[in-house]
């Protein structure tokens, strides 16, 4: 019987605590248990690659990298976002690689620092619409948007955070590496969305400042690998309508038509779940065959065998 192949990307919650310090060693933690969750789904016999955000970290980079310009050329913002993704992959990989080694399986594990292409006309440059860093009251979000000139929007009620461009995911730069990597070792690529590039008439590619959706990403890597399930993890068990009002309810399998006329009806918030129905919903109509899992981390190996989370099917 052939494996299953799957692309699995990590919410934020996947790699930060939102109720402890955003220390690396908390962060460090956090991961370890995520990698316990992925360890067990290796072990049930799936193939998999790793995709993860990096919108708290590339934030909190960019943010020490303008403090300390007085004393150290502060860095490009895709320089920051390289950085993000070289140590959350470092962090997944180590614990990883420790957690397999748990359950007895001798795989590599390996981080691949991936470029992006994305479109320089994309109208995501024109309309900032991604988190990144730390939330912020209304008070300080317009002392930051009046003194440092950023874009700052309230993010599901959760507070303020500065947005950026997001852009469309459009060519995957180390795809052919990514598919040598496949058979041999469990692969970390596409971290953050991958580093935005613009790729010029020559050839040559040229970073740029914007945070790629992780989900997007992911479903761009599904594609690519021919993965036969796109599982998007976030906080939540289940993709809800109605979300924390009486009248809530949650979705357990749901075909492309329905999820579209939710999505319509404006259930989804944007920066929030939305990108995670579309980027689901871009996977099962490139592939109708195959399906799209949404669910928490804890419960990912239950909603792989049908339980719980929402699947997302063609019909």
């Amino acid at each position: 019987m052939t494996k299953e192949k799957i692309v699995i990307a990590l919410g934020g919650n996947a790699l930060q605590s939102g109720k402890g310090p955003a220390t690396a060693e908390a962060q460090l933690e956090v991961v370890k248990n995520t990698c316990e969750h992925i360890a067990q789904i290796s072990k049930q016999g799936y193939e998999l690659a790793v995709v993860h955000g990096n919108g708290p970290q590339v934030g909190r980079i960019v943010m020490a990298s303008e403090a300390a310009k007085d004393v150290t050329p502060a860095m490009p913002f895709d320089v920051c976002g390289a950085m993000s993704q070289g140590y959350i992959g470092y962090h997944i990989q180590q614990c990883l690689k420790y957690a397999l080694n748990q359950t007895n399986r001798n795989i590599p594990v390996v981080t691949v620092a991936t470029q992006m292409v994305v479109e320089k006309n994309d109208p995501a440059f024109k309309n900032p619409t991604k988190p990144i860093g730390p939330f912020y009251s209304e008070e300080e979000a317009k002392v930051l948007e009046s003194e440092k000139g950023y874009v700052m929007k309230e993010d599901a009620g959760r507070g303020f955070r500065r947005v950026v461009a997001s852009p469309l995911p459009r060519k995957i730069v180390e795809i052919d590496a990514v598919k040598e990597l496949w058979d041999h070792a469990i692969v970390i690529t596409c971290g953050g969305g991958g580093i935005p590039v613009i790729e010029n008439a020559d050839g040559s590619l040229e970073g740029t400042a914007a945070v790629i959706d992780k989900d997007f990403a992911a479903e761009l890597l599904a594609e690519q690998v021919d993965a036969d399930i796109l599982m998007i993890l976030t906080e939540v068990e289940k993709v809800a309508i109605n979300f924390n009002k009486p009248n809530q309810k949650n979705l357990d399998e749901v075909t492309l038509a329905e999820l579209a006329c939710y999505k319509e009806e404006g259930h989804f918030a944007a920066g929030s779940m939305l990108p995670k129905v579309e980027a689901a919903m871009k996977f099962v109509r490139a592939f109708p065959q195959k399906r799209a899992i949404i669910t928490s981390l804890d419960k990912a190996t239950e909603a792989l065998e049908g339980k719980t989370g929402t699947i997302i099917k063609f019909a």
